[in-house]
């Protein structure tokens, strides 16, 4: 074996071991989400060149993110999971906004005099409603108690009044609008966003949401191309869950930041906190006081300062609540993880088992080669058609690995009876000449064919084969075979298609038999009965082992074929001529005898006629 055959198939076996330790390494694993998943608590650190979040009154992206994240899920395992996420985050987000509200509430901006005078015109716009209000409702309540005299006219002011307080109630939320974009009033904008969310939440329970894309459902394919696609959605799922987990795990940090330091404000006023309590325990107690003003003054400090420290212990607790909704969202994420990498360990299980097949089909179409070589080597026949038999068997174990490695890549097509109908009948149309000819090849090389160095003729053209090819059959042409068949010196080639659409006599078959004809004039001189006799003891006495033979052969091949038998016997015909008498005397003889068998005829004709010739004469 050359060297660069032992390179191929050291390369390719060395690629065969790599895949199956592929395929061992990759072995699906069983398991649930829970067990695969990472232990509770355990969650990315935050990078430094992590996104961070602009601020907002209300951070909605933990929601947003399990929506988006919603529309992945694929198996019923992960649509579970989906609806805990976004139940979870739901509750952290409603969370953010009791937070948001309390906070805009203890916490009002200052107001600069643009805002002074937007909160004016407010006012005085709620203001105005109100009166107008109050107006519609007086009018209302005269128009039931009104007789019918005073109904119309009434009817008219409650119109007019109606009126009023739909412009009154335009300007008033107008102006609300502008000190909101203005920055002034953030209950306001809070409570907008809180209704937007309750809206998008109606919206999104009455509309279904797209699904999963199944294309990573194929992850258990078994072809290449499939399988690949797989994998990538898997992975571009993987990155999407990994990247929603870093933002849960950020947004815990923040809230542990915002915690912690809200923890070591309160515990910094924690003195005057007791004191505060204290304030109220004795105000309480303390029936007496001595004045109005005071007590009123007491009263007040107390109430505000037990306000402000209940604020802070709802602000922690809610903050607690967040933290530990960050965390479970954390974990479901990690679980989604978990589940999404079983999936695409498996797909790369698959794609290397996938491409193990195609290593073994190519290593097989290497051996197949390498086994035809020797064969063909080996083979005892002509060097020109061991070549053509190498040359088909080669082409055909090939064009087989090529169509077996592209079902292993892309798979059957859809409509494939149809695509190959429609492949097979214009591949027909467009090369019937070629086809009819690469079967014809076939014909050929069958039992009945013919062979280099056969005599054989092909439409009306006779000669000797010296090449026999794939598309072709290339004769040395001789003449007609009742010509003297010497070579005319001229290749005649033809496309093997006349094996199976024409026809062709083969002068070279088994006993290699062929008619052969004398013509000979009898002298008008000479007695024609006695030459004739003569002529017919003659031919037959030449040529009677040869009919033997060929009637044997010829009885094999009748008892084959159940056709009549033949006689080898010479025929001999007698025509009337103007110089005599026309004798024609046809026998049987061998292909490659009959210039020597005519020859040795004509002589003994010769001296027969020249013999009686004397007879006559005496």
């Amino acid at each position: 074996m050359k060297i660069r055959h032992w390179m191929t198939a050291s390369v390719l076996l060395l690629l065969l071991a790599a895949a199956i330790v592929g395929m061992v390494r990759t072995q699906q694993r069983r398991g649930t989400s829970v067990e695969v998943a990472p232990p509770a608590g355990s969650q990315p650190a935050a990078t430094n060149n992590q996104r961070v979040a602009p601020h907002v009154l209300v951070n909605q992206r933990p929601l947003q993110t399990a929506r988006r994240l919603g529309t992945l899920a694929y198996t019923q395992e992960e649509k579970d999971l989906a609806h805990q996420a976004e139940k979870v985050a739901d509750h952290e987000v409603d969370l953010a906004f009791f937070d948001a509200f309390r906070a805009a509430q203890e916490n009002p901006p200052p107001l600069t005099p643009a805002l002074k005078q937007l909160a004016d015109k407010k006012d005085q716009a709620q203001r105005a409603l109100q009166e107008d209000q109050d107006n519609v409702n007086q009018l209302k309540r005269k128009l039931v108690a009104a007789p019918e005299s005073q109904k119309e006219n009434l009817q008219d002011q409650l119109d007019v009044a109606q009126a009023q307080l739909e412009l009154d109630e335009d300007e008033r939320d107008d102006a609300a609008q502008a000190l909101e974009q203005a920055g002034g009033d953030p209950q306001a904008e809070v409570q907008r966003l809180k209704q937007e969310h309750d809206d998008e939440e109606a919206h999104l329970a009455t509309n279904a949401v797209v699904g999963a894309d199944p294309v990573e459902g194929y992850y258990q394919a078994h072809t290449l191309l499939s399988v690949l696609r797989a994998w990538k959605a898997l992975r571009d799922k993987k990155a999407k869950l990994e990247e929603a987990q870093q933002e849960s795990a950020a947004e815990q940090e923040s809230l542990k930041q915002q915690h912690s330091a809200l923890t070591a404000e309160t515990q910094q006023e924690n003195e005057s906190r007791q004191s505060a309590k204290q304030q109220a325990k004795g105000f309480a107690q303390n029936s007496k006081a001595s004045s109005r003003e005071d007590s009123k003054a007491a009263a007040q400090s107390a109430l505000g300062a037990l306000k402000h420290h209940q604020l802070d212990e709802k602000n922690l607790a809610d903050l607690g609540k967040r933290i530990h909704d960050e965390q479970k969202c954390n974990d479901i994420y990690a679980r989604w993880i978990g589940l999404v990498d079983i999936r695409q360990r498996a797909a790369l299980h698959n794609m290397i088992e996938v491409l193990l097949w195609i290593l073994l089909v190519a290593l097989m179409v290497y051996l197949a080669n390498r086994v035809i070589e020797r064969f063909t080597r080996d083979l005892k026949t002509e060097n020109k058609r061991a070549e053509t038999l190498r040359a088909v068997l080669k082409f055909s174990a090939q064009a087989v690995g090529a169509i077996a490695i592209l079902l292993l890549i892309f798979g059957l097509p859809n409509q494939t009876t149809t695509i190959l109908g429609l492949a097979g009948a214009g591949l027909t149309v467009a090369m019937k000449d070629f086809i009819m000819a690469f079967l014809g090849w076939f014909s050929l090389m069958g039992r009945n064919g013919i062979r280099v160095g056969d005599w054989v003729e092909i439409n009306g053209v006779a000669g000797e084969v010296v090449e026999i090819g794939l598309l072709k059959t290339v004769l040395l042409e001789t003449g007609n075979w009742t010509d003297a068949g010497h070579p005319t010196g001229r290749k005649v080639s033809f496309m093997n298609s006349f094996a199976i659409e024409g026809h062709f006599f083969n002068f070279t078959t088994s006993g290699q038999w062929m008619w052969d004809e004398l013509r000979v004039t009898i002298p008008a001189s000479l007695d024609p009965y006695a030459v004739i006799d003569g002529i017919q003891k003659l031919v037959t006495k030449e040529t009677e082992v040869n009919a033997r033979k060929a009637e044997e052969e010829w009885q094999h091949t009748t008892n084959r074929y159940r056709v009549q038998a033949f006689s080898a016997a010479p025929a001999l015909n007698v025509m009337p001529s103007g110089d005599g008498v026309e004798v024609q005397i046809r026998y049987i003889t061998r292909a490659y005898e009959r210039h020597e068998m005519r020859k040795r005829l004509y002589e003994a004709v010769v001296n027969l006629m020249h013999g009686k010739r004397e007879a006559v004469k005496a």
